[in-house]
């Protein structure tokens, strides 16, 4: 028979396995899981809801990622974007084929759906013209393709944005950026001046909301019709809009969460700015079954 000190360190050592067990357990509950693969349910990080009226906020120690730029490098976060082919002549047809390599220089095959995508591909020339916001498909050894014009000669940037899922389960939302070049004579365009406003396809879409470097601040889209009344809009990559935001200069591409709902009538996202500069914002919405596009310049001082 065990003496009564080892009954009792037994114990003690049991109890202990069984106390990190349930906060495990309870870890995974609260925490969720593994995000789903291709063709599940958007990934848990995606979500981004604020009570309505909530104003500029920070998030403490999330807030020096969450202000960070991304698409700046070819390798991020452990992944690398691996392009397989690039040759564009400036106004014809060509094809965009990459890969996603993780550590081990594996093309990754599990990605997360987010904003009811398992990638997002943005495409932007220099000068901050000619964006396309496109969704490739996936082959089974991992390689991404999609259709690609690039309208004008140049230099252009095109952005992966994904969550890759680890074979552990572990979810990395990251976006990567590698310069397309279109050979020809590049005249690059001044970005238009600083404007709440702008008109695609007879609508009008005005913004309201401020940027304050460091915080993350409300901006909400309205849009309405030649007449003045506010077409009915759609659901469009899980919300009622999509916008990107890019850094003038380096191209630094921004994240931005856009609440699920309309709020007020409005289109709103939530957006943290890095820093002071100009940027150019990128807002897909969709109506009468039809995606458009309203860009505008802001400058955050």
């Amino acid at each position: 028979m065990p003496d009564r000190a080892t009954v009792r360190l037994a114990l003690v050592v049991g109890g202990l396995v069984l106390a990190v067990l349930l906060g495990f357990g309870l870890g995974r509950i609260n925490g969720g899981g593994p995000a789903s693969a291709m063709g599940g349910s958007d990934s848990a990080l995606a979500d981004h809801t604020h009570a309505p009226g909530a104003g500029a906020h920070s998030h403490g120690t999330g807030q020096a990622e969450a202000a960070e730029a991304g698409g700046l490098a070819v390798s991020r976060d452990g992944y690398t974007l691996a392009p397989r082919s690039g040759d564009f002549t400036a106004g014809q047809a060509g094809e965009l084929r990459f890969q996603i390599r993780d550590g081990q220089r594996r093309a990754v095959t599990r990605f997360a759906v987010v904003h009811d995508k398992p990638m997002h591909l943005i495409v932007v020339r220099r000068d901050l013209t000619g964006y396309q916001h496109l969704h490739p498909t996936m082959a089974a050894d991992g390689t991404w393709s999609v259709p690609l014009t690039l309208p004008e000669p140049g230099i252009w940037r095109a952005y992966a944005d994904f969550t890759a899922l680890a074979d552990d389960g572990r979810q990395t939302a990251t976006t990567l950026g590698v310069d397309l070049v279109a050979p020809g004579r590049y005249v690059p365009r001044a970005l238009p001046a600083p404007t709440a406003t702008a008109t695609v396809d007879g609508f009008t879409v005005g913004y309201q909301g401020t940027f304050d470097p460091g915080l993350t601040t409300p901006l909400s889209f309205r849009v309405s019709a030649a007449d003045g009344t506010v077409p009915p809009l759609e659901h469009y990559l899980g919300a009622y809009g999509h916008l990107v935001v890019l850094r003038e200069g380096d191209l630094g591409y921004l994240h931005v969460h856009p609440e699920p709902e309309l709020v007020d009538g409005a289109i709103q996202f939530w957006l943290t700015t890095p820093g002071p500069g100009r940027y150019r914002l990128y807002l897909d919405f969709a109506t009468g079954g039809e995606v458009r596009t309203a860009e505008f310049t802001v400058t955050v001082p």
